[in-house]
């Protein structure tokens, strides 16, 4: 016995070796972690447990059989993340540079079973060359399960990636199918083709990290949430993204200790200028209102225009979406209407109750978003908003013009709830453009058209520009004092916990994608 347990010892100490120090050492100077290094810093500490980490691979090919892969290239299995049951895989780049081949795409797998069974969230830690050429079409099939089993588990599990080094060609699809995706600052890379590829094919000269680098898919392309400094940074920030959901579609979020629901937060009573065409920082009304001013912004970097994110209103977890005065004066355009709707199905996937911050004058003008699509975008909000079941409220603090005030969860769109401050500007369009429409001919025809312009603006905006019509006709259900905005709102999500909400049987939705 003594000797077999001593094999298992040996075994399992290669094992842990992966690639060998010398990899191990390049792994380190390249400023990233070891596989089993992030599984460590990512779980609470003692409670990972490792699977199959006696897989190896079947291929002879190219001289495949004499390559040891300890691990296959991959680890994989579950442990707590707060005391929270959750399952993870982190590819090895040590390892045939974390390359995938059948093996190795079916730990993955049976990972993402193991999930979908027990009702756990799925981290994948990505860091890996590619597909294993060597494999050929047992390493495309391994790819195509892993992207199936993302598409099944979508809406049932959250399912978030972490690309934490290079990811190319097919495997960036099976992050972008996942809910979020986190990319670490200038060690990692996503991109279908590389810049040797482009060159080759087009001519263009692009490095990689502008190609594809952390901040590139932050802030131009969208394809990313999150960036963070360092690995370390990645997987804490990582775990604080899953203290906002629950651990599958059944449940609810965790409840947290809450904040003082009662206090009274008087600086908001002076945040929106008196001048409607000035700016402010819908940010800080967001951090006045939620519990200890803790906003956990997603996509930060992409479409500012508007503000997505996660908090918590008396303990409980919601969603944030927000106009931002301070980019393009809070415009929806297309960008911003990508962010949102996904960010809206993703809180109505994971029972996530939904508030809305409103200040828009509008849908951007201008011919590149006409051409761009902009009607096929907004209408993705349009219908987010109107097929999420979840608890929805909605807060108008100025501007809430046309159908952007429709695309924002008016009670139309199905909002339980919608406040107004006194500065809400509910109506068809903003007060000039109204008057000079509406009042064209007395304009036109008066002694002082300028005066009698001016006149007609301020008489439009008395009496419409103000949330007082459209509470008359009971589509604002309060106008509230700002600084009694927490009270109002935690009462509200309160109301709400037993919203029951049916849908008419369909097999799903047309999205308009």
């Amino acid at each position: 016995m003594s000797e077999k347990l001593e094999l298992l010892r040996q075994k399992r100490e290669k094992i842990e070796m992966a690639g060998g120090q010398k990899r191990i050492d390049k792994q380190h100077q390249s400023g990233k972690l070891t596989a089993r290094e992030r599984m460590n810093v990512f779980f609470d500490e003692g409670t990972f447990v490792e699977l199959d980490a006696f897989v190896k691979h079947r291929c002879t090919n190219f001289g495949m059989d004499k390559v040891d892969a300890p691990a296959e290239g991959v680890i994989t299995g579950y442990g707590k993340v707060d005391g929270r049951l959750v399952y993870a895989f982190a590819q090895d780049f040590t390892v045939v540079g974390g390359s995938l081949g059948e093996m190795h795409a079916k730990k993955m797998a049976k990972i993402m079973d193991l999930a979908m069974k027990m009702g756990a969230p799925v981290v994948g830690l990505n860091d890996s060359g590619g597909a294993r050429i060597q494999e050929a079409v047992d390493a495309l099939a391994g790819y195509g399960e892993i992207f199936y089993k993302n598409t099944i588990a979508s809406g049932v599990i959250p399912q978030i990636s972490a690309i934490m080094g290079p990811c190319a060609g097919g495997a960036v699809y099976s992050p972008a199918l996942t809910d979020f995706i986190f990319m670490v600052d200038k060690t990692s890379q996503m991109f279908i083709t590389g810049p040797q590829v482009i060159k080759t094919v087009t001519g263009e000269e692009v490095s990689a990290e502008e190609l594809g680098g952390a901040m590139t898919h932050n802030s131009v392309s969208g394809v990313a949430h999150f960036i963070s400094s360092n690995d370390e940074a990645c997987l804490l920030e990582i775990r604080k993204l899953l203290s906002y959901l629950p651990s599958n579609n059944m449940e609810m979020a965790p409840v947290f200790e809450a904040d003082d629901i009662n206090r009274v937060s008087d600086e908001l009573n002076d945040i929106v200028p008196a001048d409607s065409n000035k700016p402010y920082d819908m940010k800080k009304i967001i951090t006045s209102i939620v519990d200890f001013g803790d906003f956990f912004e997603v996509q930060p970097y992409f479409a500012k225009n508007i503000v997505t994110g996660f908090a918590r209103i008396n303990g409980q977890s919601v969603g944030i979406i927000g106009n931002q005065p301070m980019v393009m004066a809070g415009c929806l355009d297309i960008n911003a209407s990508d962010k949102a709707s996904r960010f809206i199905r993703t809180c109505d996937c994971f029972n996530v109750p939904i508030l809305s911050f409103v200040d828009v004058p509008g849908f951007l003008p201008g011919a590149s978003q006409e051409l761009g699509g902009i009607i096929r975008h907004g209408a993705k909000m349009l219908y987010a908003y109107s097929e999420a079941t979840v608890p929805k409220v909605t807060i108008i603090t100025r501007k809430a013009y046309g159908g952007s005030y429709l695309a924002m969860c008016s009670k139309d769109l199905g909002a339980d709830m919608v406040f107004a401050w006194p500065t809400a500007e509910i109506a068809v369009m903003g007060p000039q453009g109204a008057a000079n429409i509406i009042f064209k001919d007395e304009i036109k025809n008066s002694e002082d058209p300028a005066a009698t312009r001016a006149e007609k603006i301020k008489e439009y905006t008395d009496e419409f520009a103000t949330p007082y019509k459209a509470a008359e006709r009971g589509f604002v259900d309060d106008v509230i004092e700002p600084a009694h905005s927490v009270i109002r709102l935690a009462e509200a999500f309160d109301m709400l916990l037993s919203k029951r909400e049916q849908r008419p049987s369909k097999k799903h939705g047309n999205v308009p994608l």
